[in-house]
């Protein structure tokens, strides 16, 4: 089932140096650690096949995008499997993921073929206008040439081999060279198996796609500095991911590094939503705190609202529901430790009270509830630093006033949140402008947690929740990150 190598052009290639795995259950799994030589070859073969495919027409990358979805499904039962030995998700989890997965593959076919990611325009010759003519100009959208993507940790199918980055990418005709997550090799190993296939069956160069597992930092700083690596798409740490960003800034021609970093996503409780229905939404809250253990990057980290005993109530009633909550798995033991060392670091801050604390198995997250007011708050900006997990802290404010100080400190995220009824809606227009500067994605009366795949979704936002606050890593906008305009004058049909 598993080859264990990295796949370069078509060819699996192996190496003197191996890695393992962290199953949560069974025994280890080896794979082939990358170096800056594999690096080199999958950009140089990236770029050999971007002069076919970087030109070739929208339905033949159509039926390749489902080509990859069809032989992904073939391998659903082997894939998910594997998942739930390497992270430790449920199986159910790594099933919807799977169709999620295969669901933008085949979304990014359909939009394609529409031509609508083109944005085709056209301004006819005026020959005859004074005091100088105009020329034919037409202009749309072309493929800027190989693409790096480094697969996520929380999101093995989604956001990794063949997930919305891969998918974006090979849409807009720009190969691919992916840096597999070490916390989930196994998984990458097989997804690149079912993109082989595809590529065998739609007879195209294979260049169109490479995977590298493993490497130190050396590995994806090659990748990100290669001379043929025209863009970068990165899902991540704030450290990794900004490390990354400075790289791709200081080569001698830089290139737009595409990231996803951070984001702790504040769910704002107005005064009439928090006295109508405080507990409903405390309980919804501690429930998307708590999903997949913690481990979105649209997790709710925070909730804002007025003291008092209304809010004294949400308190009890959210640490309620986060009591009842067993302890999950995490991803990998990495990952589990920072959860615990940002669990310590908020517990040791001053003016912040721990109103929950539990405590699981060494790769285990179990949830954990603060609470501070906004003065604190807007006096300690590491309280607004994202813990990777189950954790929520309850931030209260005074008044209007203050609430709309603490929105303007926020940096920026993927998601704000309004919870809010019709008595709400006067100060909810007072706090929107703000919010929307903050957010690529505001909610009304919801829980951010779940991003749907479709034309008008908007995943990203100002830094640090993203690099670039104009792209979303989600949806059909985001073909247009590996896309530039040209406008061609006088041209003839070639």
């Amino acid at each position: 089932m598993l080859i264990g190598k990295h796949l370069i052009a078509g060819n699996w290639a192996g190496g003197d140096e191996t890695f393992a795995n962290e199953p949560v259950q069974g025994d280890e799994d080896y794979f082939a650690r990358g170096t800056v030589a594999d690096v080199t070859r999958a950009c140089e073969e990236a770029e050999a096949a971007f002069w076919s495919y970087g030109y070739s027409d929208d339905a033949t990358r159509a039926t390749f995008l489902r080509e990859i979805a069809d032989q992904i499904e073939q391998r659903g039962a082997d894939i998910t499997t594997m998942g739930v030995k390497e992270t430790g998700l449920p199986e159910g989890r790594l099933k919807g993921e799977r169709g999620r997965t295969t669901g933008q593959l085949r979304l990014f076919a359909d939009h394609i073929e529409a031509r609508s990611y083109l944005d085709e325009r056209f301004d006819p010759a005026l020959p005859d206008r004074a005091p100088m003519p105009r020329p034919d100009i037409r202009l749309r959208q072309r493929p800027i040439g190989p693409v790096a993507v480094f697969g996520a940790s929380n999101f093995p199918l989604a956001f990794s081999t063949a997930g919305g980055d891969t998918a974006a990418a090979l849409a807009a005709g720009c190969p691919v060279v992916v840096k597999g997550h070490s916390a989930h090799p196994g998984v990458s190993d097989i997804v690149a198996q079912a993109i082989e296939a595809a590529i065998k069956v739609c007879g195209l160069h294979p260049g169109v796609f490479s995977q590298i597992q493993g490497g130190n930092r050396a590995v994806g700083q090659a990748l990100v500095q290669h001379p043929l690596i025209r863009a970068v798409g990165f899902t991540g740490s704030l450290g990794g991911g900004r490390a990354l960003f400075d790289l791709c800034a200081s080569r001698p021609e830089p290139i737009p590094f595409f990231g996803e970093l951070g984001s702790v996503n504040p769910m704002f409780v107005m005064d009439g939503a928090l006295s109508a229905r405080g507990n409903e939404i405390a309980v919804g809250w501690a429930s998307s705190l708590t999903m997949g253990a913690g481990q979105f990057c649209t997790n709710p980290g925070i909730a804002v609202l007025r003291q008092g005993a209304q809010a004294e109530a949400f308190v009890t009633a959210a640490s309620d529901a986060l009591e009842t909550v067993a302890a999950q798995t995490m991803l990998t033991d990495g990952i589990a430790s920072a959860y615990r060392i940002g669990t310590a670091q908020l517990a040791g801050a001053k003016a912040v009270r721990q109103v929950l604390a539990t405590t699981g198995g060494p790769r285990e997250a179990t949830p954990q509830l603060f609470q501070a007011t906004a003065q604190a708050w807007l006096e300690d900006e590491a309280l607004g630093t994202e813990v990777f997990g189950p954790l929520g802290m309850v931030v209260t404010v005074e008044n209007e006033e203050e609430r709309l100080a603490l929105a303007k400190s926020l940096h920026g995220q993927l998601t704000c949140t309004l919870q809010m009824d019709g008595s709400d809606h006067e100060e909810a227009r007072r706090l929107l402008p703000v919010l929307e500067r903050k957010a690529g994605r505001v909610l009304a009366n919801g829980f951010p947690t779940g991003v749907e795949v479709c034309d008008a979704m908007v995943h990203g936002g100002p830094y640090p929740a993203s690099t670039n606050f104009g792209a979303t890593s989600v949806g059909t906008l985001s073909i247009r990150r590996f896309l530039r305009p040209v406008s061609y004058q006088n041209m003839p049909d070639l």
